[in-house]
């Protein structure tokens, strides 16, 4: 006999009790797994930004603009290679088939340059660049909005008064599997040539710039806000990943949640366990000292019982991985994709995640089991041969 052997053999002597244990334990790995999956996806985007990418915006807020001339300045310093602008638009659908989505008013001549993760075919921005009212989409808002190249398309804004109307010149094919499929992409002049923005003429919400060495990306920001010290507009420049984080920060307090929520699933997940097992090691107490009298040492009856609670935490941590990557990854994720693009653009669990939920579920049964073990193991044999429950 040995640990694997006794921990598979005795694992299902009270049926009942094992798979509901199992059950439990599954169904806490599946919440738990769901929830990181959910903060994981929620910073991918800022997980995966370029690390050779800088974004400019006022450095009080970025809710302020910035004078466009701003971009010559940023374009001559030392070590850019290239940037571009852009102005947030507060796209909605009139028609309601979707509630927000994104829409930038964006440099037609350089943007999709510097953010190359969003690949355009040459005919299709050759025609965008020739088109004032033109608009580029992802395939995940032309498919909700029910548009296709050569449509006409109408949308509001939350700043800008009226309906507007755009030609859909073409599609934007996401490069990488965090870029937002759900956004709508036209040309600034189109929008600073139209009286209804006449009160923001001739400025820009925030500049990306695309640097020569990602290491001097620090010297390259200083240098950048340096330029505009003594003007009324000053700047704040940083990473794109930080700049993608600072839109996060709004929902910190809802990340944090989310944390603590997990940390709870784990700690009912070892009361389960350790109930569990409290119960198993009541009712085998006359028979580990049995074990004990025929040579077994207490290390034996420490780890028969760690083992057994371990294997229990482990084979309802396998149910609840598996669960958890046919709900996300076969219903939950793909529907998110295409509903909640703006917010999830790609929705999967993780490797490292279904790992996590794993380990921490075996680790939790051999700690859940601790209490019981140690006592078990320190019984007299006199004293467990004579307890009969």
């Amino acid at each position: 006999m040995n640990l694997a052997t006794y921990a598979t053999k005795n694992m299902f002597r009270r049926k009942g009790r094992t798979i509901l244990t199992i059950v439990a334990v599954a169904v806490a790995v599946l919440i738990f797994a769901l929830i990181r999956t959910v903060v994981a996806m929620w910073s991918a985007g800022a997980d995966a930004a370029a690390q050779d990418r800088l974004a400019t915006r006022h450095k009080s807020s970025i809710t302020m603009q910035l004078p466009k001339r701003y971009i010559e300045d940023i374009r001559a310093v030392p070590g850019v290679k290239a940037a571009s602008y852009a102005v947030w638009f507060g796209a909605k659908d009139p028609k309601k088939r979707t509630e927000f989505f994104a829409g930038f008013g964006v440099d037609q001549d350089t943007w999709f340059d510097v953010m190359d993760e969003m690949a355009v075919e040459p005919a299709v921005l050759a025609e965008w660049k020739t088109t004032p009212n033109g608009v580029i989409l992802g395939d995940v808002l032309a498919k909700t909005l029910q548009v296709k190249p050569g449509d006409k398309l109408v949308i509001a804004s939350d700043i800008y008064e009226g309906d507007w109307e755009f030609k859909v010149v073409g599609l934007y094919k996401a490069l990488r599997r965090t870029v937002d499929r759900n956004s709508l992409v036209f040309r600034w002049d189109y929008l600073n040539n139209d009286p209804r923005a006449a009160f923001v003429k001739d400025q820009i919400g925030w500049v990306m710039s695309r640097i020569s060495d990602p290491k001097g990306s620090a010297s390259v920001s200083l240098a950048i806000d340096k330029i505009f010290d003594e003007r009324d507009d000053q700047t704040v420049t940083m990473s794109e990943r930080a700049f993608q984080l600072s839109f996060l920060g709004a929902f910190s307090a809802v990340l944090k949640a989310f944390d603590y929520v997990s940390l709870a699933i784990l700690l009912i997940m070892a009361l389960i366990l350790a109930n569990t097992v409290a119960m198993s090691v009541r009712e085998r107490t006359h028979e580990y000292g049995v074990l004990r009298a025929v040579g077994f040492r207490p290390g034996h009856v420490l780890g028969f019982i760690l083992g057994e609670s371990a294997l229990i935490a482990l084979v309802g941590g396998l149910f609840g991985v598996g669960l958890t990557f046919l709900l996300v990854n076969g219903a939950m994720g793909p529907f998110i994709e295409e509903n909640m693009a703006g917010l999830f653009p790609y929705f999967r669990v993780p490797g490292a995640v279904m790992v996590m939920a794993l380990v921490i579920a075996a680790v939790l049964g051999a700690l859940a089991a601790g209490v019981p073990a140690v006592r078990a193991s320190r019984l007299k044999v006199t004293d467990a041969l004579r307890r009969i429950d």
